[in-house]
């Protein structure tokens, strides 16, 4: 019988693995509550109508489709069945698709319940989303993202709230060494109407996106492809090559920009960004603003955000961005301004096992592991058990008679930090054997003694 195997980008997570990533959810699950976010969840699949032309031509082409239900193929007409485009079939058999990500879900929930939402409306969401891309390392088909977005408000404090978001996940994660930039669509407009390339800005703000990928002469050969003159690309470079602190960054394009009104507008609202951070108590460490960032995502049109952890073989951890028209994409005629970012679980999870930062409690699942010798002290075991876990103390029974040291073993492999040996002694006395598994110290406690100690 052939062996049973996974979809090509996707996982299983064992026990010690799901402990692990437990422990990056609830971190950043406490993070999104300590800044006031609500949690709100979607179903997984959506009607292609809603996801279809909100990532650009890219991102539809990654979507995955849900065949109809039924006969499939009965409505579809025999012209259309033996057409070599797949494209155009598909939408003709597939009405639905899993979501891509948790943001266009987010803005169609908000056109649905408009009337019931308090604005600004602060919401944040953990789940899973899926993309038809290539698997490779820290890419996957399947993987895990953790949203927070604002709507109903155009205050920057929303942009500055994002990059001490970021700061807090990572400080309580133990990650030190990471880059957030930061860009505005603003700043782009104005490159674009720096060097002429109006008309043609998606295809400069791709390419550049690119360039810690494929370097400057992979880009410059990209956007010559496109029709862009090398003399363009020269004013491009040496603004792009030119690596400042923030502040005079913005001084070197507010030069430059003297007659983009978007560049200008850009500019303007990071410098505020900057200073609501330093009116916080918080400032720049840890904060690039990067020129060339432009994210892929068509429906950004404010302020953009990517974070990387250094000195690892991963990619972008975090991204995000202000979006004004995307619940008008539903046909909602009040434009409500939105701004939002994702935490990649999954990335996290792999750039924090390279740098070896998981605690040792962070998969600890029982805190306790009751061992006993008899029948009679099993049974007084389960008293004991009914008093631990209402103390609010995890903790478990080894349920077979075996030898000792085979239960001892099984606390060690599970990483239960501690263990109540029970014997006859202990039933008679109520003096139990408490064991600190990580020092090998053991001494003996009543059981009121011993829920003190550990709450």
């Amino acid at each position: 019988m052939e062996k049973p195997t996974l979809p090509k980008g996707t996982r299983d997570f064992g026990p010690a693995v799901m402990a692990k990533r437990q422990f990056i959810f609830d971190t950043i699950r406490k993070v999104f509550q300590t800044y006031g976010f609500m949690p709100l969840e979607t179903p997984s699949m959506e009607n292609l109508s809603t996801l279809t032309g909100k990532y650009g031509e890219e991102g539809d082409q990654l979507l995955f489709k849900i065949l109809n239900s039924g006969d499939f193929l009965k409505d579809v007409p025999k012209d259309k069945l033996t057409s070599t485009n797949a494209k155009q079939l598909s939408f003709q058999i597939c009405e639905k698709g899993l979501r891509y990500d948790l943001t266009v879900p987010f803005a169609r929930y908000v056109v649905m319940n408009r009337h019931e939402i308090a604005f600004p409306f602060k919401r944040y969401q953990i789940q899973p989303v899926w993309r038809g891309d290539r698997p490779a390392k820290a890419r996957y088909r399947e993987f895990y993202q953790c949203d927070a977005d604002v709507v109903g408000t155009d205050s920057l404090i929303c942009e500055a709230e994002i990059i001490l978001m970021i700061k807090d996940v990572f400080q309580r994660l133990a990650i030190t060494d990471y880059t957030i930039k930061i860009n505005h669509r603003g700043v782009l407009a104005g490159l674009a109407e720096l060097i002429e390339a109006q008309g043609k800005e998606t295809s400069l703000f791709v390419a550049i996106d690119k360039l810690d990928k494929i370097g400057e002469e992979g880009v410059r050969k990209e956007l010559v492809e496109k029709g862009f003159s090398n003399s363009s690309l020269d004013k491009l470079f040496a603004i792009l090559n030119v690596k400042r602190s923030n502040a005079s960054q913005s001084a070197l394009l507010t030069t430059k920009f003297e007659s983009s009104d978007a560049g200008k507008k850009g500019l303007m609202d990071l410098k505020e960004v900057f200073i609501l951070l330093e009116s916080y108590g918080s400032d720049d460490t840890n904060v690039e603003f990067d020129v060339a960032l432009a994210r892929g995502l068509s429906y950004y049109t404010g302020c953009i955000f990517e974070v990387k952890i250094n000195n690892v073989s991963i990619g972008s951890v975090s991204g995000g961005g202000r979006y004004d028209n995307l619940t008008q994409a539903f046909g909602d005629k009040e434009k409500l301004s939105g701004v939002g970012f994702s935490f990649g679980v999954d990335r996290i999870f792999d750039a924090m096992e390279e740098l070896n930062l998981f605690p040792k409690n962070a998969q600890v699942s029982s805190k306790i592991l009751i061992c006993h010798f008899d029948d009679e002290s099993f049974r007084y075991g389960l008293g004991i058990l009914n008093q631990l876990r209402g103390a609010g103390i995890a903790c478990e029974i080894y349920p077979d008679h075996t030898k000792l040291k085979k239960q001892l073993d099984y606390a060690n492999k599970k990483m239960v930090p501690f263990t109540l040996v029970l014997g006859s002694d202990e039933v008679k006395s109520g003096q139990l054997t408490f064991k600190d598994m990580n020092k090998g110290e053991q001494e003996k406690l009543t059981i009121d003694q011993i829920i003190e100690k550990l709450n």
